[in-house]
């Protein structure tokens, strides 16, 4: 019977493995304050996101290695708590020293509902406990302020923007600033120069991810963009069709282009489910995960066509908030956790030796 202390509690935990860093919760620093009163055990995990996939499980195997191991441990108190990572360009970065993680969320075109993508992962983020802010950067046809209903402007404070804030979501968007019934007629370095703004003269705070919701297309705009903010990495929103993996395909190339990450392809409007439970592949299926493989990045995951996603957006309530327990929001919840889960692993890579990726899915 092993001795209750707290070198054989560590020595023992190291058989809780984290299925994504492919490393055991001692080596990699999780566990914290380990406290040993007579026969009661208590320690923290704190993990490096509040939205992994696998908390419960890790939580659950921690607490039943310690009684297996231990029978005199009669109370076993296990507190899950995390600290985001960040990646070394981020960290290295003064004009987000606050944000821990930047993602860009783009697509190669139009119509593939790239925002509604966005907003639902920062919402859904959000709901797990970690500090989210969104940039609307389509200078021209912002879509934010609707998908959130905010119709008020900005504050200042200390000659800064303050964003507003809105679901546990900071958000920001040329939207708050202009007349919506007037068109936007800048030309490229302007549109550019104002998301900018939106980096160095908001006031975000600290953040654990903030979120760019690009524009479509890979031109000029979208090319300066990705050169000037210094990114975590980038998620690519598709639906399964040709016509729009071909697009993908050129915003992908585009990210690698400026080194920038590639944290997973998302595929949207993947299916349909009739009214006789019945699954129908409108827009063909499959072509996300497809284009994932020929990248060789992560695939995280496929969200089907259904109404009530679309009534969110136009309603300024994203379904993740409007029907958490709905199965489309809790597709956003898995792919969300997965997204957070390739930002732990591409962090960790970026500060020491290489790992093997794993790629989630949310079937």
């Amino acid at each position: 019977m092993a001795t209750l202390n707290t070198e054989n509690i560590l020595t023992a935990l190291r058989a809780v493995k984290d299925p994504d860093l492919h490393r055991d919760i001692v080596t990699l620093n999780f566990v914290k304050d380990v406290a040993i009163k007579g026969s009661d055990v208590a320690f923290t995990i704190e993990l490096t996101t509040p939205a992994c996939p696998v908390k419960d499980e890790m939580k659950l195997q921690a607490e039943q290695i310690v009684r297996s191991t231990f029978p005199d441990a009669k109370n076993v108190t296990v507190t899950m708590t995390a600290s985001v990572t960040r990646r070394s360009s981020v960290q290295q970065a003064p004009i987000l020293k606050g944000v821990r993680n930047t993602i860009a969320v783009a697509s190669g075109k139009g119509g593939v509902g790239k925002s509604t993508v966005a907003v639902n992962l920062a919402v859904a983020l959000a709901r797990e406990g970690a500090r989210v802010g969104l940039i609307d950067c389509d200078i021209y046809g912002p879509s934010i302020p609707l998908m959130f209903n905010i119709n008020e402007k900005p504050m200042m404070h200390n000659q800064k923007l303050v964003p507003l804030e809105k679901y546990g979501v900071k958000v920001m968007s040329i939207g708050f600033l202009v007349d919506p019934s007037q068109a936007v007629i800048w030309r490229g370095p302007m549109a550019s120069g104002a998301v900018k703004q939106f980096i160095t003269d908001v006031e975000w705070g600290e953040l654990d991810y903030l979120i760019f919701d690009l524009p479509p297309g890979t031109g000029d705009i979208q090319l300066t963009l990705v050169q000037q903010i210094p990114l975590t990495g980038a998620v690519i929103v598709t639906t399964p069709q040709e016509m729009s993996l071909a697009d993908a395909r050129k915003g992908m190339a585009m990210f690698q282009k400026v080194n920038v990450p590639i944290l997973g392809v998302v595929e949207n409007m993947s299916y349909f489910v009739s009214a006789g439970g019945e699954r129908e592949n409108i827009f063909d299926t499959g072509g996300g995960k497809k284009v994932a493989e020929q990248f060789k990045v992560p695939f995280l995951g496929e969200i089907p066509i259904y109404t009530k996603i679309r009534i969110g957006s136009d309603s300024g309530r994203p379904i993740v908030d409007s029907e958490p327990g709905s199965d489309p929001s809790k597709i956003f919840l898995t792919i969300a956790k997965n997204l957070a889960a390739q930002i732990s692993i591409s962090n960790l890579s970026s500060q020491s030796e290489p790992i093997e990726i794993s790629i989630g899915t949310n079937n």
